[in-house]
């Protein structure tokens, strides 16, 4: 039976991320409506991940003031109460500047339950597990909800429906979240999260991956056009991407961090051709091998942050930024480029990002590679004599920076 603890974690994730994609499968009907175009339409989603990317950082450094509770519980409700002026908003800017409200109101969450519960539970593993399960299933159903919802009630009841869903999470997470300690002096490392090279690549990925991971999703529906219900199905595929995430987190112990972000970036590429053919099962498997990948590259950056980091909390919180920002701006330039050249157009930028993406990463490997390299002592041995050759090891130390894990990796990573 879980945990008090576990049940307010699970119901948090379940909130956050069912209200802040919701509107993604009811695009086609909101442009509809507002007489939208696929690139504005798209603003309903980025408005709100672009706020919650500017308020993250603050967010966290506000919790270390106040509490980190207070800020969890009044983040989900406030979501929620918000997610339900959305089906009454008269115009689409009166929309767009919920959707910013909304995604303020958010990020509490991302910001601080990570902190939160490594402090409060006596199983963090499990605690956080309990959190990414929340996310992964609010993600996938905030999505089928409104989508089948739409096919009886429109999108403004589709919306409702997520909304409901949401305040009941939230008021779970206010009942069953226990009262948090006291708020320790908060970590400071900024410059340091800033200006290693290889946290950089990492926020680098986040940012590109999550924009290609976004523009596809967020557009798949004007593709379709299917109803919306039927259309929703393809976020089914995200069930490849909790599958996939934890597989490429053991794989990441075995053989590195960067050969296996390679990898999963390559599986991202890989699926977003697939989805090219005018074949609806075709589609949907290049959309779950798509999902797959994304989310095994997100498991092995954003562990890599937290391997590497010398202060954890500000690379965590400028991981997250970036991965907002990315979900935010190229959610937005996706869908304007499917707009204007179409789906293959949209697949090609997609894959320019993500080799971008592989560049970075297969550039700062090979730097480290050299840089961390052991000397063969044996090449340098006398081979006469009674000195023996002095045993080369690699340190952790070594290994973290050359992208090996060092410690075992969950492959545990949030959802968009």
């Amino acid at each position: 039976m879980p945990s008090r603890l576990h049940l307010a974690t699970a119901s948090t994730g379940l909130a956050t991320f069912a209200l802040l994609y919701a509107p993604q499968p009811v695009l086609p009907q909101l442009a509809a409506e507002f007489g939208l175009r696929p690139g504005a339409a798209s603003l309903a989603v980025s408005a709100a991940t672009g706020a919650l990317a500017i308020a993250v950082i603050p967010c966290s450094v506000l919790a270390e003031r106040i509490g980190r509770r207070r800020v969890i519980v009044w983040s989900v409700l406030a979501a929620a109460v918000l997610g339900l002026l959305l089906p009454i908003a008269p115009t689409y800017p009166v929309f767009l500047a919920l959707r910013v409200l909304q995604g303020l109101a958010t990020a509490g969450v991302p910001a601080v339950a990570m902190a939160f519960l490594a402090d409060e539970a006596k199983s963090v593993g499990t605690a956080i597990g309990a959190l990414v399960a929340g996310n992964s299933a609010g993600g996938m159903i905030g999505r089928l909800l409104a989508g089948f919802a739409a096919d009886w009630f429109g999108w403004r009841g589709a919306l409702l429906a997520v909304a409901v869903f949401g305040l009941g999470c939230a008021v779970v997470t206010a009942v069953f979240l226990p009262a948090g300690r006291q708020a320790r002096e908060r970590e400071r490392g900024l410059r340091s999260a800033l200006t290693d090279r290889v946290l950089l690549v990492q926020y680098a990925v986040a940012v590109l991956a999550v924009a290609a991971f976004v523009s596809l999703f967020n557009v798949i529906s004007f593709r379709l056009a299917l109803p919306p219900g039927v259309a929703s199905l393809v976020f089914l595929s995200y069930a490849a991407g909790g599958v996939c995430s934890a597989f490429a987190g053991r794989l990441a112990d075995r053989h590195g961090r960067a050969p296996v972000l390679l990898g999963a970036l390559a599986v991202t590429a890989v699926g977003a051709l697939v989805t090219l053919p005018d074949q609806v099962a075709v589609v949907a498997t290049g959309l779950a091998v798509f999902t797959g990948g994304f989310f095994a590259a997100h498991a092995v950056a954003s562990g890599w942050v937290g391997a590497r980091a010398r202060v954890k909390g500000p690379a965590s919180g400028v991981y997250l930024c970036a991965f907002y920002v990315g979900s935010s701006a190229g959610g937005t330039a996706g869908s304007a480029t499917y707009q204007a050249w179409g789906w293959s157009g949209l697949v090609v930028l997609v894959l320019g990002w993500l080799a971008v993406a592989a560049l970075a990463v297969a550039l700062v490997q090979r730097s480290n590679d050299t840089v961390t390299a052991p000397v063969d002592s044996r090449a340098v041995a006398p081979s006469t004599g009674s000195a023996t050759s002095p045993e080369v090891t690699d340190t952790s130390t070594d290994r973290a920076s050359a992208g090996t894990s060092t410690t075992t990796a969950t492959g545990n990573a949030s959802p968009p």
